[in-house]
């Protein structure tokens, strides 16, 4: 069964996920196209950040950042071991379920043009692409993603 809990980027099983997650979006993309939230940035009062969890091995993180009319997905990232578990699906369930707490009308989120299988999980999870948001530049290594929970159940 897989758990979604509230979790803390210091503490360590999370920690160690989200330097995984960190250290594969440098390997694959130029640091300007990084756009992950460092640890200090995670503990921030608009970030809820999840861990998700197969008995006692956390096996997926995700957050979900508030921002002023809508919500972010982020730090979504799934182990190795946890790939094909339903782990990314049940994270980006919570963070929907967090965003509709929170009064949130729109989840949106940049990812990267070669993360296939996050493209397909978001498209299969009612996301479409559109164009830059908040502080976000067009550039070619990033696609941006939207959803609205507007009318829409669960």
């Amino acid at each position: 069964m897989i758990i979604i809990e509230p979790s803390s980027p210091r503490d360590p099983a999370t920690k160690a996920l989200l330097e995984q997650s960190h250290a594969l979006m440098l390997s694959l993309f130029s640091p300007d196209a990084c756009h992950f939230l460092d640890l200090e940035a995670l503990e921030a009062d608009n970030i809820h950040l999840f861990a998700a969890r197969i008995g006692d091995e956390v096996m997926g993180t995700g957050a979900l950042a508030v921002k002023d009319g809508y919500g972010e997905v982020k730090s979504m990232f799934t182990s190795e071991a946890g790939r094909g578990k339903g782990i990314a699906a049940a994270m980006l369930r919570q963070i929907e379920d967090t965003a509709r707490e929170q009064g949130l009308t729109d989840l949106k989120l940049e990812t990267g043009d070669v993360l296939h299988a996050a493209h397909r999980l978001y498209e299969r999870n009612g996301f479409a692409f559109c164009g830059p948001f908040g502080d976000y530049k067009e550039v070619p290594e990033s696609l941006f993603m939207e959803k609205s929970l507007k009318d829409a159940s669960a």
